[in-house]
């Protein structure tokens, strides 16, 4: 059985008319712990994996009574359409219509695989970087191909390396780093687990790239609910400069 298209639409009411009474009573609840409602979140893949759902027990202890939809997902949804209250976004931001709330910085290293640097040397700085092989990174939503990038006394520069290939998610580019088939620029948390083991080694680092801005966005029609609120305010700590 499926809803009729009306049906569809009187769900989609009741809902958003549930929800609303919640926010209310919650309106006269005077401790935190006492507030209840559902709220839906995406996030990107690995920082889901890796930093925000090992933390969220601690969420969960604040405020046992709030439950959490949480979307692991690279790929960038409409807030709006696909019904989700906030979504968490890495990267330089395009104007969305979204008030965006920056959390933190996540700092951003040059990678080579061990077996990459016995066969093709250590590059000690960009200038030498016309000798060697990057996995090129393309954005899974534009197709736009990243520039190697670095920070020089305060500038930021750029150049174009060659590259075997080209890839479009964070995991794949581990991987190809892992399998040597070149230099990557990547979160260091994302990688500290191959740093331990020794199979990744960190190049340049006088030489590392921007700080990735970590931000979270929420449709700016809408009023913040007391639970997205809690939660809007306890991840920023969790999510400092790593």
């Amino acid at each position: 059985m499926s809803l009729t298209i009306d049906g569809n639409a009187f769900y989609a009411r009741c809902k958003t008319a549930v929800q609303y009474i919640e926010e209310t009573e919650n309106l006269f609840r005077h401790t935190s712990s006492e507030v209840t409602g559902t709220i839906r979140v995406d996030v990107p893949g690995r920082v889901g994996s890796h930093i925000i759902i090992p933390a969220l027990p601690s969420f969960s202890r604040l405020h046992p009574a709030i439950k959490i939809e949480l979307g692991v997902t690279d790929r960038n949804v409409n807030l709006a359409e696909e019904g989700i209250d906030c979504a968490v976004r890495v990267g330089q931001l395009e104007n969305s219509g979204m008030v965006a709330k920056c959390l933190g910085y996540l700092s951003v290293i040059n990678v080579a695989s061990a077996e990459y640097i016995a066969e093709s040397g250590r590059p000690e700085t960009p200038g030498e970087l016309s000798r060697h092989y990057a996995v090129g990174y393309a954005s899974p939503t534009s197709g736009r191909k990243e520039l190697f990038e670095w920070i020089h006394q305060g500038e930021v520069k750029r150049t174009v390396v060659n590259t075997i290939l080209t890839v479009n998610s964070a995991e794949a580019s581990i991987a190809a780093c892992i399998a040597g088939m070149g230099i990557i620029q990547i979160p260091a948390y994302d990688v500290s687990d191959q740093f331990s083991s020794g199979i990744l080694c960190e190049l340049m680092p006088e030489f590392r790239p921007r700080p990735l801005p970590v931000s979270i966005l929420y449709p700016n029609r809408r009023h913040l609910s007391r639970p997205l609120r809690l939660f809007t305010d306890w991840l920023p700590p969790s999510c400092r400069e790593r």
